[in-house]
């Protein structure tokens, strides 16, 4: 038979067939996948791009918490009551507290916004294993959208229902709190409402999970709207959910482990930086008391510290994304090697050197 053969539709697909592979393929296929995007060769600039991208996805990587504040530089620098001063200055000023939570809304809504199109244009690099910003952001930007409407309904719907349940719970825990801490009605009332919390938590999570990983990239293949691409994902799971069921017990352990692998690669240069500032700082405060100055708080002052913590925060923020890329950039890759094969339009997106894998 001569000339090209038109691909089945993805129910004909036999799973008995060779690229109909399990999670465990498709971790070393995206292992493999992964150095040779960031290793082979090096490339600083993709590097940089990736990095950028992470970061507006959230970094790639928790966090530890380090107790560094100017409270810590020699001398009295009157920082808590000037924090203090501002705190009853804003709460004294109720359109304050108002411009606040318009902003942090705001803010919220926008880094929201940029997640869901980074994520597209997360996947659009590693099928294309170039980084074109400005191209990928046009052609993602619809699918994008898509996604933030449905990501920032779903926020907003969970966190709806879980008020209005504690609402609707206070009276009863407060009723089972008459009879003390040692009632029983008290604690059965207390965890149920935690065991909710939980589960409704976890629940979202391994939703915004399988999204990401799995509906994004058939959304990019197919340009899909979200609802469509969970449509299809679902006839998937449902065909094989143990697959699935592994796949999210496997990227949740790589995801732990990539975590701690890059934490222990950053403790000590966070630590060397937070030191550092704190170092700098000192100096600037005992050079000032040499010469016989005293730190207080003026327009000065305050423009001068917020500069050096933004600073700070940036160094911060761009180690914490070059660190965490490559875990980022391996697990979504994770996410599409494992559901390629069931999704043909994707799976003809693979890199020439491995859609023969």
């Amino acid at each position: 038979m001569s000339g090209p053969q038109p691909i089945p539709p993805i129910r004909t697909v036999s799973r008995a067939q060779p690229e109909w592979i399990t999670p465990l393929q498709a971790l070393g296929h995206a292992y493999d996948d992964s150095l040779t995007l960031l290793f082979h060769p090096f490339d600083l600039g993709l590097w940089l791009r990736l990095g950028f991208i992470c970061l507006l996805l959230g970094g790639g990587t928790p966090t530890a918490a380090f107790d560094w504040s100017l409270g810590s530089l020699p001398g009295d620098l009157g920082f808590q009551t000037f924090t203090g001063r501002l705190r009853d200055y804003v709460t004294e000023h109720l359109w304050l507290i108002a411009v606040f939570t318009t902003a942090g809304l705001a803010l919220t809504l926008i880094v929201l916004y940029l997640r869901s199109l980074f994520r597209f244009v997360l996947v659009d690099a590693i099928l294309k294993r170039q980084v074109g910003l400005r191209r990928a952001w046009r052609e993602v930007r619809p699918l994008g959208r898509s996604y933030f409407r449905w990501l920032g309904g779903a926020l907003a719907t969970v966190g709806l229902a879980l008020v209005t349940g504690a609402i609707a719970a206070y009276p009863y825990l407060r009723s089972a709190a008459g009879g003390g801490i040692r009632s029983a009605a008290f604690w059965a009332t207390l965890v149920a409402v935690l065991l909710v919390d939980v589960v409704v938590g976890l629940a979202l999570a391994i939703v915004i999970v399988l999204t990401d990983d799995l509906a994004v990239p058939l959304m990019y293949a197919e340009r899909l709207p979200l609802p469509a691409a969970w449509r299809k994902l679902a006839r998937h799971v449902a065909a094989e959910p143990g697959a699935f069921t592994l796949y999210v017990l496997l990227r949740f352990a790589v995801a732990v482990v990539t975590s701690f692998a890059v934490l222990f690669f950053l403790f000590p240069v966070l630590l060397s930086l937070f030191s550092g500032a704190i170092i700098t700082g000192a100096l600037v405060v005992v050079t000032l008391h040499l010469l016989g100055l005293l730190w207080s708080w003026n327009p000065f002052t305050v423009a001068l510290a917020a500069t050096a913590l933004v600073v700070l925060l940036g160094l911060v923020l761009v180690l914490l994304s070059l660190a965490g890329m490559p875990a980022q950039v391996f697990i979504q890759d994770y996410g599409i090697r494992f559901v390629a094969p069931r999704v043909p339009a994707l799976a003809a997106l693979l890199p020439p050197s491995e859609a023969g894998d």
